[in-house]
């Protein structure tokens, strides 16, 4: 279990929303810091992984559970 030091609840927000207040939230962090997000939009899976690909930072995990997804990344740059 990694340690969370932001949470971002975005479930009803469609794309690119998701995506943009995390990065917003990200660049508040400290590199090694890790932010747990929640997302309803059926994308999210696939633009996070694309997302943290392009920014380098670790998608340490990615979790579905109904029509709810979990995202947990590590601020590496």
């Amino acid at each position: 279990m990694h340690r969370v030091d932001v949470e971002l609840d975005v479930r009803q927000l469609a794309c690119p929303l998701p995506i943009l207040r995390a990065k917003k939230a990200l660049s508040t962090m400290s590199s090694g810091q890790v932010i747990r997000i929640v997302a309803t939009d059926p994308e999210s899976p696939k633009d996070f992984e694309v997302f943290c690909r392009q920014t380098r930072n670790e998608l340490l995990s990615s979790s579905a559970q109904g029509e709810e997804f979990t995202f947990l990344i590590r601020r590496v740059t």
